[in-house]
C-alpha cells in the first residue's frame, strides 16, 4: 500500500557548520511519483538519505504513512521505515545471483524459500529478464543489474520506494528505456516515489511532482508544467532550461500581463515583450529569461525578427536541427530548434514568442 511522506522544516547540519539541507518542508500524496530536481550541492542526495534514514536529521520531522520515523529525539533505523531503495551504483550482493539478489528482500519479511524463489523469479521477469536469475552481477551488463536492483526493489513491497540517480551510469539509450521501465513499473506496483536526478529532462520525464533545491533549500514544488511555465525564480528558469539570459531594461506595462523590455546591450529590430515574474514595486530594470521553444529562426531580411545573430553552431537532432545563434559577441543564443539547417557564418533573424520570454529581478 503506498505511503504518504512528509516532511516537516528539515534541516541537516554537518560538523563544522555546513548546512546541507536548510528548513525543507513538504507533502505527498500516496501513489505520487516525486522528482527532487537540483545541481550537485544542492541538499537532494542528503534530503533522500534523511528520508530513508541513512542519515539523522538536525532538526524537524519527517513522517512515512502518518507515522514519525525521525524528530529531534527519533529516529527510526531505515529497515523498519517501510521503504526500499534502488542506488545509482546497484547495491548488489556479488557472491549471490540475481535471484537471490531480489529474493533477499523477501527472506527478511520471512517469505517461505520456495515462495522466496517463485517470487523472485516473477519479478525479473516483469523486468525483463527472464533466464537470467542464475547469473551473478559480474556477469549482466549495467542496464540488467540495475533492472536486478529494481526488481528487489518493487518485491519488497513497500508502500515508498526511493530512487538515488539510478541511470547515471548508464549510456544514453538505455538510459531512455530505463526511464520508461521505472516509470512503469514503479507506477503499477501503486508504491509513492521520490527519486532524484540532475538531468531536467529525465525529471519532467517521470515527475507528477517536481521539486527543485538550491543550496538546501527547497525554492519551487509543483507539477512539471508549473515549474517549467512559472518559474519562481531565475534559478529555476536557469536550470530547468533556458536559451539564454539577458539584462533589461523595463519600458512599459502592457495590459496583458506583459512587459516590453529592451536589452541593455543589444539593439532590438521591433518591441520585445516578456511575461514578468517581478515582486510588486517599481523596477527599471531586470532579467531576461528565455526558454528555447520560445525562440524561431527566420529570414533576416523580414519584419518580424527581434534581431539577427549569426550561426555559430548547428546539430542534427532527430527530426531537425538546433542552433547556436551569437548576437555580435554580446551574447548567444542556444537551443534554437529549426527543421531548416542554417549553416555556420549565416545571418539568422530570431523572433521572441512572450510566453516563452519571463523576466525577473535584475
Amino acid at each position: 500500500m503506498a505511503e504518504a511522506l512528509r516532511v516537516e522544516r528539515v534541516s541537516k547540519v554537518y560538523p563544522g557548520g555546513n548546512r546541507a539541507l536548510d528548513d525543507v518542508s513538504l507533502e505527498i500524496e500516496p501513489g505520487t511519483f516525486l522528482v527532487l530536481l537540483g545541481p550537485s550541492g544542492s541538499g537532494k542526495t542528503t534530503l533522500l538519505r534523511c528520508i530513508a534514514g541513512i542519515e539523522r536529521i538536525t532538526t524537524g520531522r519527517v513522517l512515512v504513512g502518518g507515522s514519525v520515523v525521525a524528530d529531534g529525539s527519533r529516529h527510526v533505523p531505515p529497515e523498519r521505515r517501510n521503504l526500499s531503495m534502488v542506488f545509482q551504483d546497484y547495491a548488489l550482493w556479488p557472491h549471490l545471483v540475481a535471484r537471490d539478489n531480489v529474493a533477499f528482500a523477501l527472506r527478511r519479511r520471512g517469505v517461505g524459500r520456495a515462495d522466496r524463489r517463485a517470487e523472485a523469479e516473477e519479478t525479473l521477469e516483469l523486468v525483463g529478464l527472464r533466464g537470467l536469475g542464475e547469473r551473478y552481477p559480474s556477469e549482466l551488463s549495467g542496464g540488467e543489474q540495475q533492472r536486478v536492483a529494481l526488481a528487489r526493489a518493487l518485491v519488497a513491497g513497500t508502500g515508498l520506494i526511493l530512487c538515488d540517480e539510478p541511470l547515471s551510469n548508464l549510456d544514453a539509450d538505455l538510459r531512455e528505456r530505463m526511464r520508461v521501465e521505472i516509470s512503469m513499473r514503479v507506477r503499477a506496483a501503486g508504491a509513492t516515489t521520490v527519486y532524484i536526478t540532475h538531468d531536467q529532462a529525465e525529471a519532467f520525464a517521470l515527475a507528477d511532482r517536481l521539486g527543485v533545491l538550491e543550496k538546501g533549500r527547497l525554492v519551487q514544488l509543483g507539477t512539471p508544467e508549473e515549474i517549467y511555465t512559472h518559474p519562481a525564480s531565475a534559478f529555476v528558469a536557469r536550470f530547468t532550461g533556458l536559451a539564454c539570459e539577458l539584462p533589461v531594461r523595463l519600458r512599459e506595462r502592457n495590459g496583458n500581463g506583459t512587459i516590453e523590455v529592451e536589452p541593455a546591450t543589444l539593439a532590438l529590430a521591433r518591441p520585445l515583450h516578456a511575461r514578468s515574474r517581478l515582486p510588486a514595486g517599481n523596477h527599471a530594470t531586470g532579467l531576461l529569461t528565455i526558454r528555447p521553444a520560445a525562440v524561431r529562426l527566420c529570414p533576416p531580411d523580414r519584419d518580424e525578427h527581434h534581431v539577427v545573430g549569426t550561426v555559430a553552431d548547428v546539430a542534427f537532432r532527430d527530426r531537425g536541427y538546433e542552433h547556436a545563434v551569437d548576437l555580435g559577441g554580446i551574447a548567444r543564443i542556444t537551443g534554437v530548434y529549426a527543421q531548416r539547417r542554417a549553416r555556420r557564418g549565416e545571418p539568422v533573424g530570431l523572433s521572441f514568442d512572450p510566453e516563452g520570454c519571463l523576466v525577473f529581478p535584475a
